[in-house]
């Protein structure tokens, strides 16, 4: 390095000889020393090491953050790939379901379709609510009236008709106003039948067609075979047994009873078999007037058999009895009369049943 002067030094000259004698001017200061080289080359030195070395820490930090940064490019980019192959697929998956979905509504419209067309034909083939409980009701009417005109149970038939009323009810139409009016009727009158129990009366007359054959005749009765008086001395004499044994049968020859009654008809044996069954059929004829509710055909046949029992069989006898008492019943029991009829209820029914299918008609016509 070229040191530099300082305008003191060029201001004072050239130094003066050694030994002459400068002048001391009051008003100028002592020039200062001058500073040594090797210090200033020290410091300049040492800034410069402070400087590079700066520098290279510098590059080393850039460096290894260009380092991370690199890497964190690499991770950001794999990840950017990863992503994109995600977002990918995911497209394609999200295609797949928009494709499904839209293949579902198209089935699902079709169903719905299919279902609109099934309810269409569904209302035009199925009946009504109404037709349905008019149908019910039919049915029940037609029993009823089967239960009057064949059995005369009026207890049957009027249950069925308060169940049809309340099937009505509860439809609660105007239009039927006019069948339940009907079947009002209907039931009055058959609460002012009297009951009669056909069943019962069928059922104790099978009992005495059934004990005809356990009758006893009245001439039929058998004489109860002679007891042998105990004798007291076992060894008797040949002859003393012989005359007891000839007596015994001698005994069985006579019979002396007393009549306190009429005597019966002898019957004979090959005759006692169409005696019972024209019994039989005297109480069977009876059976079938009280099920025919023939009143007068009915009496008659009792009293009949009534006749019959009490001339030709032995009313000592327990089954005899019996029958007497069963006759006696059902002679005293009511019988069934004539019964009302369910021609107004049906009547009705069928005209409300009509006046519904024409406006049915009329509707479908529209």
């Amino acid at each position: 390095m070229v040191d530099s002067e300082t305008p003191s030094d060029v201001a004072a000259g050239p130094d003066p000889q050694p030994g002459a004698a400068r002048p001391r001017s009051p008003d100028r200061q002592p020039p200062a020393r001058p500073v040594s080289r090797g210090l200033l080359a020290i410091v300049v030195a040492a800034i410069a090491v402070a400087v590079a070395a700066v520098w290279m820490d510098g590059q080393r930090r850039e460096s290894g953050l260009r380092g991370e940064v690199a890497q964190r490019l690499a991770a950001v980019e794999a990840a950017g790939i990863a992503l994109g192959r995600v977002q990918g697929e995911q497209v394609t998956d999200l295609r797949d379901a928009q494709a499904k979905i839209t293949l579902l509504e198209e089935r699902l419209a079709e169903s719905q379709t299919q279902q609109a067309a099934l309810e269409a034909l569904y209302r035009d083939l199925a009946p009504s609510r109404d037709e349905i409980a008019l149908s019910e009701i039919e049915q029940v009417l037609l029993l009823a009236s089967q239960q009057l005109q064949l059995a005369g149970n009026v207890p049957s038939a009027l249950a069925a008709l308060q169940l049809a009323d309340a099937k009505l009810q509860r439809l609660d139409r105007p239009q039927s106003v006019t069948l339940r009016r009907a079947l009002g009727r209907d039931i009055d009158a058959l609460k002012a039948t009297p009951y009669v129990d056909v069943a019962g009366l069928s059922l104790k007359l099978d009992q005495a067609i059934a004990s005809v054959d356990t009758l006893t005749l009245a001439r039929d009765e058998r004489i109860p075979p002679p007891v042998p008086e105990p004798s007291a001395d076992a060894e008797l004499p040949l002859w003393r047994r012989l005359l007891r044994d000839a007596w015994a049968d001698l005994r069985q020859l006579v019979r002396i009873e007393v009549a306190d009654r009429p005597m019966a008809p002898l019957v004979p044996p090959t005759q006692s078999y169409f005696l019972r069954e024209n019994l039989r059929l005297r109480l069977l004829s009876a059976r079938i007037a009280l099920l025919n509710r023939d009143e007068a055909s009915f009496r008659a046949d009792l009293a009949a058999a009534d006749s019959w029992v009490r001339q030709y069989f032995d009313l000592r006898t327990k089954p005899v009895q019996a029958l007497q008492a069963t006759l006696k019943q059902a002679a005293a029991a009511p019988t069934p009369g004539s019964v009302p009829d369910l021609s107004r209820s049906l009547e009705a029914l069928r005209a409300l049943k009509l006046a519904q299918e024409r406006a049915a008609g009329r509707a479908a016509a529209k």
